[in-house]
């Protein structure tokens, strides 16, 4: 699946449209709302709680220091994992692009490109298995690279 930022210079005061269609799947890009929930299941389907250091996935809370590592002391690469029993990713920035892998491979399940226009991809192995998860650890990490640069102000 591809998706498109509908606002170029702050990801986080975006909708995330659909590229096929310009459908819109997420609403508030920091805290995304699902457009078409299931029944029963909330709008909300994560929040990044910045203050706080934790990311929310359908109501489930964690903080930071247990789903976030560092890969090695000279690598600019992290990991995240939400639990034990779910799979680990590795988040590369290069060339203008966010990249999420599974650590155990070197094939994309996840890239961010920005600007004109911010992308999001997401292959079927993401949709299926951490989607908002990865949309999350995605924003979070341009949010953080472009208020490290001075160039973003949060929500």
């Amino acid at each position: 699946m591809e998706a498109v930022f509908d606002n170029e210079t702050n990801v986080l005061d975006a909708q995330i449209r659909v590229t096929r269609d310009n459908s819109v799947l997420y609403s508030e890009a920091y805290c995304p709302q699902d457009a078409n929930p299931a029944p029963g299941d909330p709008r909300t389907a994560g929040v990044i709680h910045w203050r706080k250091r934790m990311f929310e996935v359908r109501g489930q809370r964690k903080p930071f220091s247990e789903i976030k590592t560092k890969t090695g002391m000279f690598s600019s690469s992290r990991s995240w994992k939400w639990t034990s029993d779910r799979k680990e990713y590795s988040v590369t920035y290069e060339l203008g692009q966010w990249t999420a892998s599974l650590n155990n491979r070197k094939k994309p399940v996840a890239r961010f490109t920005q600007p004109d226009p911010v992308i999001l991809h997401l292959t079927k192995t993401a949709l299926t298995e951490d989607e908002v998860f990865l949309l999350l650890i995605l924003i979070y990490s341009e949010s953080k690279r472009q208020d490290q640069s001075g160039f973003l102000t949060r929500v």
